[in-house]
């Protein structure tokens, strides 16, 4: 038998989470990655990724419990295991050690991918062009990579908006949280005010190197959206599963929502497909 040909959009750490479970969980399926750009150019890569529990007014708070426990409890096993120090590319090896494929370019249509059995889109932002959602919107983050190896603890201040966080290749000074702007050239006023913010906080940051500035839009959503839906494409119903609109709680909850993702993928694969033409 044919395997089913599946298709991830956007590779993030919300995109590479979902294709990983499916590629892991779903042998019968032919997994493909798609996107414009792979670690280390995501938002994803460049965001301090802090593990912080988000609240999301419509959507039942078992479920958001659930999403974030099975995050926390993967996150927890890798940092506690052999790898933690390789964490950053344990989700990229696992696609491919799962058989999943990888193709770099920007998808503008779901017409383009109706060559696949079913579509599943963590396009985050992208999601506004590519299925037309306009209640996703852009929330712009500006931080600064800064070398301080003799900070060993985070510091997280007041709304969280000014917080210190140490990593392996450096410390993360924050931040902003611009909903609607959609600027990603560095702004030398507020890198000056995150500098200023986060030495109130710790004053040997006034010695600090700073290795790099970096800003991204993280993709605002009012609700976090993973459900799924039936799309008509070439003649054909094409079954497609959404998985977007993290906000900044991408690392925190993308473990738990691919798991949801991925139950709503079997949901759809368990279901007669509709072959209805027009």
């Amino acid at each position: 038998m044919a395997p089913v040909r599946v298709v991830v959009v956007g590779a993030g750490v919300v995109g590479l989470s979902t294709a990983v479970c499916i590629s892991e969980a779903l042998p019968s399926c032919s997994v493909t990655l798609v996107a414009d750009r792979f670690s280390p150019d995501t938002t994803s890569d460049g965001a301090a990724g802090i593990v912080l529990p988000a609240e999301f007014p419509d959507i039942p708070l078992e479920r958001q419990r659930r999403w974030f426990k099975d995050s926390f409890d993967h996150l927890l096993e890798i940092a506690q295991s052999q790898h933690s120090p390789d964490a950053g590319v344990i989700l990229s090896s696992g696609f491919r050690r799962a058989g999943g494929l990888v193709e770099k370019r920007k998808v503008n249509s779901l017409q383009e991918l109706s060559h696949f059995d079913l579509i599943v889109n963590c396009s985050g932002l992208g999601s506004r062009t590519l299925v037309g959602d306009t209640h996703v919107y852009p929330v712009r983050g500006q931080v600064l990579k800064v070398e301080a190896p003799w900070l060993k603890h985070f510091i997280r201040d007041g709304d969280g908006k000014t917080y210190i966080y140490p990593g392996v290749h450096g410390v993360t000074l924050g931040g902003t949280r611009q909903e609607g702007d959609w600027r990603l050239q560095v702004d030398r006023g507020e890198a000056e005010s995150i500098l200023e913010r986060s030495s109130r906080l710790e004053p040997s940051l006034t010695k600090a190197k700073v290795l790099g500035e970096w800003v991204g839009l993280r993709p605002g959503r009012r609700n976090l959206k993973v459900e799924r839906e039936a799309v008509y494409l070439q003649g054909r119903w094409v079954p497609v599963v959404h998985n977007y609109g993290h906000g900044g709680f991408g690392v925190t909850l993308a473990w738990g929502t691919a798991l949801d993702a991925l139950g709503l993928v079997r949901q759809c694969l368990n279901e007669k497909p509709q072959q209805a033409k027009l």
